[in-house]
């Protein structure tokens, strides 16, 4: 069974930072790129940052320079560090898996809250 459970969310202020982590069970972790998504009520779920099986990166405008995704394959884990927090980056954060081009399967946590405020 494959499970993406995310963790490290919470309430911080403007400017502050927060760090994220994914733990991924169920699939070989280091064969899949690893993404983290937000979505926020009405909206679609975006693209925050994904990291490939051989370590390439990709971000979103908004959040580069101020958001770091990594992964530790021995510990089946993914990483987003984020700092210079903004309100408009509350959202609920979610964690993907998936083998693109190869499987069209993705796999998905259940997310994970983060409040920017005062």
């Amino acid at each position: 069974q494959v499970q993406l459970v995310e963790s490290g969310g919470g309430l911080v202020q403007p400017g502050g930072s927060l760090r994220l982590s994914c733990a991924v069970s169920g699939i070989i972790f280091s064969r899949y790129t690893m993404g983290w998504y937000r979505q926020t009520p009405g909206k679609e779920r975006e693209l925050v940052a994904t990291i490939g099986s051989g370590r390439s990166t990709n971000y979103a405008d908004s959040v580069k320079g101020r958001f770091t995704i990594s992964r530790d394959n021995a510990k089946n884990r993914v990483y987003l560090q984020m700092n210079g927090l903004k309100p408009e980056d509350t959202a609920v954060y979610y964690c993907k898996a998936d083998r693109r081009p190869f499987s069209t399967l993705e796999y998905w946590g259940k997310g994970t809250l983060v409040t920017v405020s005062s």
